[in-house]
């Protein structure tokens, strides 16, 4: 017999997840099983997946495959009809420990719920993660806006928030478990609390929790949508030192008519201000971004844009996708651009992101700067850059550092 093996794809929720479903295996006492926990924000994350679970299998004949995860609850029959698969789980079934207990008693072979009908968050306490020096909490799960590219929502489901309570209560034993650093996120972040009583917004629920978990070091916020910034967390940008200075925004693109037409809440020149207000009021800040190359319709001209919106906002890191069409939303209705042109401008996109993160941390050369230990030699600093230590180190520790060098890809430091 074996211990459970999860195959995690996709974002930071499904990592926090993974976890859960981790924790859901032990406590029913499975063995032998694998579990592919899966993505569906493109088809090449769907290829990638397939691709798992047949590699699963020729190498574990006889272990129980269990799928589940977006793709799983957007498209069940694919996965329940391949030879390899025992079980396809949903979003919301893979989270209850009752679906695990029924593994071993043989329930029907795809058990998906409408997801559209979920209306709560279940609260899942994680005590620890996996090799991982930092921990992941889920505040906030689904989305009700319907971008035209997106097939997202219907995987998760409406928006719905974890209460603040809940949230702290969790942080803090996470801290109390050793944990210096907690990352909070969601499908939609920024649009946390707007179905809670009082209706707390993202920042509020982060001044909260930084006052009342005093001895959490690093508090980090996953993918913003630039236009739901709200007050509360430009305050704490301005003057709380633990909320780290890295944000990750949902951009999508540069382009005013290919935002339009992806039906984004924010324009480019809403993209720029909200990047120069942060960086007035936080120095330090760096940005990364979702960027989406060869949207349908998008002409040189507008591509050109969102080309240029990388040294305009001086992002780092980039998430850059090749446009892929999603069945069943609009944008895959809408004239296409050539695949190989997609593919192009990604390459352009990655390459003007590289050169500004060479940039970037080239200017760290001669600073002092705090990393959290992931393996015994490297971690990262505050602004996610990689580092990598002269020495090694206790994982999950912050040391302060000197840096000395970087290669472009990641900096050289030693104990400072």
């Amino acid at each position: 017999m074996s211990q459970p093996e999860i195959l995690t794809f996709g974002c930071r929720l499904n990592t926090y997840e993974s976890e859960v479903i981790r924790n859901h295996t032990e406590a029913a006492g499975i063995d032998d099983v694998i579990v592919v926990n899966t993505c569906a924000v493109t088809a090449e994350a769907e290829r990638q997946a397939r691709q798992a679970i047949r590699r699963a299998r020729r190498n574990k004949p006889d272990a129980k495959i269990v799928v589940t995860g977006c793709s799983a609850q957007i498209s069940p029959s694919q996965y329940d009809q391949m030879d390899e698969v025992d079980v396809v789980l949903g979003n919301e079934e893979k989270l209850q420990l009752e679906s695990w207990q029924a593994l071993e008693i043989g329930k029907s072979s795809i058990r998906v719920n409408d997801i559209m009908s979920v209306t709560e968050t279940a609260n899942h306490f994680i005590g620890g993660f996996d090799d991982r020096a930092r921990a992941f909490v889920q505040i906030q799960q689904g989305c009700d806006h319907r971008c035209t590219f997106c097939i997202i929502p219907y995987g998760r489901g409406p928006s719905r928030s974890t209460p603040v309570g809940e949230v702290i209560r969790q942080v803090r034993s996470l801290v109390e478990n050793g944990y210096k650093e907690i990352v909070l996120t969601g499908v939609d972040l920024t649009d946390y609390g707007k179905d809670l009583p009082g209706q707390p917004t993202l920042g509020n629920l982060s001044r909260r929790l930084l006052m009342q978990v005093p001895a959490l070091p690093r508090l980090r916020l996953s993918s913003l949508d630039p236009v739901e910034i709200d007050d509360d967390l430009f305050g704490l940008i301005e003057k709380e030192r633990r909320l780290l200075p890295y944000f990750h925004l949902s951009l999508q693109a540069g382009d005013d008519m290919i935002l339009k037409r992806m039906k984004r809440r924010h324009n480019r020149s809403d993209a720029i201000d909200i990047c120069s207000r942060i960086r007035q009021l936080r120095p330090d800040s760096t940005f990364g971004a979702d960027l989406i190359a060869g949207f349908p319709t998008e002409t040189d001209e507008m591509f050109e844009n969102t080309l240029a919106i990388v040294d305009e906002c001086d992002l780092t890191h980039l998430h850059v996708f090749p446009y892929s069409e999603r069945s069943g939303t609009p944008a895959a209705k809408m004239p296409s651009v050539p695949k190989t042109i997609r593919r192009e401008r990604a390459s352009q996109l990655r390459a003007a992101g590289q050169k500004r993160l060479a940039a970037l941390m080239k200017s760290k050369i001669g600073k002092t700067a705090q990393v959290l230990v992931e393996k015994e030699n490297a971690g990262r600093c505050e602004q996610f850059l990689t580092v990598r230590l002269d020495h090694e180190a206790e994982p999950g520790t912050i040391l302060p550092c000197h840096i000395i060098g970087s290669d472009g890809n990641q900096l050289d430091a030693q104990a400072a």
